[in-house]
């Protein structure tokens, strides 16, 4: 199997950046500079700290349109709403997983769990801040872009979970050892999003199907791929040649997430919240915003 394993082409490290109303955060990978590379996926944020005034100011009311969020919390809770009447609040091991498609409002405002003490609460849950969590943009085909805004909650018992040889992977989206997540993509991209985590002296395979992107996000520990050491808030992204990619551990435990997807090769507009494919769409999607018409009516999904 030597042969037929996965290189790494890049390694970005996350930068520290603010967002919302001031939120600090670290950008993994986000923008135009990096969409060629990680295509189907736009942006990766790793959000989260032990200083309240580091979050709390949260991310107020603003829109999207034209791709998929994907919140999912490790440690604190976020209180959340939308256009289109969704409200709730988002627990360690849970996701929400929001199409914009034609246009949405949310906002989403972490908060420690326990915010009467939350010094306890990091003990119980043995998690060195007070809220930690990850927030993905997946971008939607083209015939996609304007289709009917949805939302789906995601509890951490609905989420599959598979241990062996030191080994737990939790199934997000996609398959591992012949079990499917939670999601199931409408919309072509066929993507997968698996929570790993290692035990010292382990060895995780696993075959990715042939043409898809496919990343490693390092969120704690120290993994080793390819000879190369995998550290916290670091993304590899893997070659395109190659099937199976390979991670093992030293002495250290070691947590990732393993994204994979299948390459939309589009055109990609981008104005902030709004992906987009060309630039009459960003003008025609500015002028719904500015003259109150970018929540659209349903518009069911094409075949």
């Amino acid at each position: 199997m030597e042969h037929n394993l996965k290189n790494i082409d890049y390694i970005i490290k996350g930068t520290e950046t603010r967002d919302g109303a001031g939120v600090r955060l670290k950008r993994i990978f986000g923008g135009p500079n990096t969409v060629q590379l990680t295509d189907p996926f736009l942006l990766l944020d790793h959000f989260g700290s032990d200083r309240v005034e580091d979050y709390i100011a949260g991310f107020p009311w603003h829109p999207h349109r034209g791709i998929e969020t994907i919140t999912y919390l490790l440690s604190g809770k976020v209180e959340h709403s939308d256009s289109t009447d969704h409200r709730g609040t988002i627990y360690p091991d849970e996701l929400q997983w929001m199409t914009a498609g034609s246009g949405i409002f949310h906002e989403e405002m972490p908060k420690p769990l326990d915010e009467k003490n939350p010094e306890e609460l990091m003990k119980a849950y043995g998690m060195p801040t007070l809220v930690s969590g990850f927030q993905l943009w997946l971008n939607l085909p083209a015939k996609y872009k304007m289709a009917t805004p949805t939302y789906r909650s995601i509890k951490g018992s609905e989420v599959p979970k598979i241990s062996m040889d030191g080994i737990t992977v939790k199934i997000i989206a996609g398959e591992y050892s012949k079990i499917s997540g939670m999601y199931d993509s409408r919309y072509g991209i066929d993507p997968l999003y698996l929570d790993i985590s290692m035990d010292e002296e382990s060895d995780f395979i696993y075959k990715v199907k042939d043409g898809y992107t496919s990343m490693i996000f390092s969120i704690t520990g120290e993994g080793i791929c390819r000879e190369q050491k995998l550290e916290p808030d670091t993304v590899a992204i893997m070659s395109k040649n190659g099937s199976y990619i390979n991670v093992h551990t030293g002495n250290s435990k070691y947590r990732f997430i393993l994204l994979s997807g299948k390459p939309l090769k589009e055109p990609v507009k981008w104005y902030g919240p709004i992906v987009m494919n060309t630039d009459q769409q960003i003008r025609e999607a500015i002028a719904d915003l500015n003259n109150n018409n970018f929540v659209r009516e349903k518009n069911p999904l094409m075949e």
